[in-house]
Parts: C-alpha cells; sequence; structure tokens
C-alpha cells in the first residue's frame, strides 16, 4: 500500500513539472515600456496566428518596471525606451542574466494639449522647463505664467510615471537632469490614461508616446516644440512620421528597443519570435501609427539576431 502511495506520488509530481515545463517552453513573456506596448502587442497577435499553441503574454510595467522583471529573470524579453543604463547591466552580470539588445522603432514624446485650447500654437523647451522643473511645484499653476498674454486658468499636467522611460526621457530633455520634476501631476505608466485626462480637461497638458497620439489624433491638439537651438532656422519642429525619423523633432525623438534573454533562446519558439518581430516591425508600425527604423537598421538587426543563433 505504502509503495503504492508512493508511486502515485511519484507520477503526480512528475506531471506537475512536466506540465509546468511544457508551460514555460510554449510561453513567451514580454513586459516593459507603454510607447512599445502597441508594437509588442501588434507583434505578438500576428504571431498567435500562425501559433495559436503558444501563450505570450505583453505587460505595461514601465521600461524601468520591464528592466526590473528582466534582471530578476521573470520575462523572456523587455520592452525599453531607453538604453539600459551601468547600474542595470551591472545587475544582470550579478544575476546571469546575457542579453541582446535589438532597436526595433522610432519614436517621439509628444506634447499634446486639449482640443479647445486656442491660445497654445507651439512651446519653447524653456517654457516646457519652467512648467515641469521641480522648483515649478505649487508655483507654476497658470497659464499667464508661461506667457503674459495667456489666459489666467489652472495648468493641468499629465505624464508619464516614474517607472517609464518616457519620464526618465522627458525630464533629462526638457528639464536636463534625469527624473527631476514637479510632483503635483497626474502620473501614468498607461498612455492610455494621460490620453484621457488631457481629452477631458480643456486647460490639460500632457506628454505620451506619438503612437497614442495617432490613436486619437480627431480629439488631441499637437503642439509644434522649438527646441531654441538653431535647427535649421525652421523653428518650432512638429512631430510626425518624418521629423521623428529623421530627429528633426528635438530633442524628443528616440529609439526603441527590445532586450532578449540570450538564456531563453534555447526556446525555439523564441528565436522564431524575435525574427518574426525584427521583420514585420516596419509594416505593423506603419498599421498601428508608428514610425519604423530604415530597411537597412531593421536588416542589421536581423544579421545580429541571426549570428547570435549559430552560436
Amino acid at each position: 500500500m505504502y509503495q503504492k502511495v508512493k508511486n502515485l506520488l511519484i507520477i503526480a509530481i512528475w506531471s506537475l513539472v512536466s506540465s509546468c515545463f511544457g508551460d514555460y517552453e510554449d510561453r513567451i513573456r514580454i513586459d516593459g515600456s507603454s510607447t512599445l506596448f502597441p508594437l509588442s502587442e501588434a507583434v505578438a497577435e500576428d504571431f498567435r496566428k500562425a501559433h495559436p499553441d503558444i501563450k505570450i503574454t505583453v505587460g505595461v510595467s514601465g521600461t524601468s518596471g520591464g528592466i526590473r522583471k528582466f534582471i530578476r529573470n521573470e520575462i523572456d524579453i523587455a520592452d525599453a525606451s531607453r538604453k539600459m543604463n551601468s547600474l542595470e547591466i551591472e545587475e544582470c552580470v550579478k544575476n546571469n542574466i546575457s542579453f541582446i539588445e535589438i532597436p526595433v522603432s522610432n519614436d517621439g514624446i509628444v506634447i499634446a494639449v486639449n482640443p479647445e485650447n486656442d491660445f497654445i500654437d507651439y512651446l519653447t523647451v524653456s517654457e516646457l522647463k519652467k512648467i515641469w522643473e521641480p522648483t515649478a511645484q505649487k508655483k507654476i499653476m497658470y497659464w499667464d505664467q508661461i506667457r503674459e498674454n495667456w489666459p489666467h486658468k489652472p495648468i493641468q499636467l499629465f505624464g508619464a510615471g516614474t517607472s517609464s522611460g518616457s519620464f526618465d526621457f522627458f525630464t533629462l530633455k526638457i528639464v536636463g537632469t534625469k527624473k527631476a520634476s514637479r510632483g503635483d501631476f497626474t502620473a501614468s505608466e498607461d498612455d492610455n490614461m494621460l490620453v484621457q485626462g488631457v481629452i477631458g480637461a480643456t486647460y490639460s497638458l500632457g506628454f505620451f508616446g506619438y503612437s497614442y497620439y495617432k490613436e486619437n489624433a480627431n480629439e488631441l491638439k499637437l503642439v509644434p516644440i522649438d527646441d531654441e537651438i538653431a535647427n535649421n532656422g525652421e523653428g518650432a519642429i512638429m512631430p510626425n512620421e518624418k521629423s521623428i525619423r529623421n530627429g528633426s523633432y528635438q530633442p524628443l525623438s528616440r529609439t526603441e528597443y527590445i532586450y532578449i534573454n540570450s538564456s531563453s533562446l534555447k526556446k525555439s519558439i523564441l528565436k522564431d519570435f524575435v525574427l518574426y518581430y525584427v521583420n514585420n516591425a516596419e509594416k505593423l508600425l506603419i498599421e498601428i501609427g508608428g514610425v519604423p527604423l530604415t530597411k537597412k537598421e531593421y536588416s542589421k538587426s536581423k544579421l545580429l539576431l541571426e549570428n547570435t543563433f549559430k552560436k
């Protein structure tokens, strides 16, 4: 009787282990940047059509949040709207996490206001800094504090949360110091929440990824930015596919990346997925209103992956 129970227990444990292993083998876990989420989700949806049995989860915890999960070996791919910093790379080394960095798209952080706002025609980097710098908290509260001829109406601000790569990028480029910002604004790692906030408040201003603007263009007013550097004498530049791709939309154009856990590439399905990602990113970005890299850049990324697979 004892031996029979023991054998049944062994079978049960082995079944559980086998089940977990199978689930792991047929699962791809992605998390990170909200601005890269639309592309990763589009790639995942397309890939599932050919591989319906594969479980693919795409989360949105912000670039920093996704990289933290990546460092803890909880995900296969981290979506990132910035490069890993030196501390994050050190943590990867400490945890024996090796990775491949692949650029996959361009993005521009856009400044948007409510369509009923009829007084803002453009903003300078200096004006944005005046609005967002830490010393502005509870001091810069009205639009006429930015320009005297603007109305004495309260500024309602919406911006990326502190775990977002967009927050790091925006504060560095606009305020001059990464993560330096006033704290009295509505923050979220979900760009859709920021979009809805701007849509719902007449005297609002928000910043978020370009593709989220494109998806809601009829309900938002885009604001051109003057970087106050020569900028080829063009003054304020409107963000669009051309200005983001050629970098003339300054200082808020950037490249986005996926970080692939090298050990996860032991799963053949992940190799197929990341190659599919690079091969189809351009087409899918155009469909969702994003800004692709050049064909040369995608070819370079594909070659890097193929050489990695041979090792």
